[in-house]
């Protein structure tokens, strides 16, 4: 933790806190697809970032650090054996109406597209996350994973065509975006 003499960055750090805690529960929430794991991977992400406070030199890295702890603590839990055990469903649960969208499917309905993203792989699904919901490009997405440009490459391709095939329909990157709304 930062000096506590220092209480000038408890205050930084709350308001920081205070500004960016929902949209790190939300993109913890798309990367598990569970709020309570959610609640626990944005708690452990912001504690990181607590703890290495005072070595973040610029203001606009804060952001960068929280989501690379978020998604590094999400990859590190998805790995663990009782976690792959979770039981996970053959086929999708019947979808409620399209929430009034047209009936060209353009729109993918959060419930069903969630339960898609669910059975991508967990490191295709932190892939996704970062390149279409956190808007990196391919190096920001590589420099987060702490893999090639390469890799992330062939994650997203490949869970793009996963989710295709759960979806039966192509996937884009509104439909990723929409998911916040």
């Amino acid at each position: 933790m930062p000096d506590t003499q220092d209480s000038g960055w408890r205050e930084e750090f709350t308001a920081f806190f205070a500004a960016r805690h929902q949209h790190a529960r939300r993109t913890a929430y798309l990367l598990c697809g569970d709020w309570h794991w959610a609640d626990d991977l944005a708690q452990v992400a912001f504690v990181r970032l607590a703890a290495g406070w005072d070595r973040v030199r610029e203001p606009a890295a804060l952001d960068a650090f929280l989501r690379t702890c978020l998604v590094r603590a999400y990859l590190a839990e998805a790995g663990r054996a009782w976690r792959r055990r979770e039981a996970s469903v053959a086929d999708l649960p019947d979808a409620a109406p399209r929430s009034g969208r047209d009936e060209s499917g353009e729109a993918v309905d959060r419930t069903v597209f969630m339960a898609a993203l669910r059975r991508v792989p967990p490191r295709q699904r932190a892939t996704l996350v970062c390149r279409f919901y956190q808007g990196l490009d391919v190096a920001e997405t590589a420099a987060v994973l702490r893999c090639s440009v390469g890799a992330v490459k062939s994650q997203t391709s490949r869970g793009l065509t996963a989710l295709r095939a759960v979806l039966g329909k192509s996937i884009t990157v509104d439909a990723m975006v929409e998911v916040e709304r």
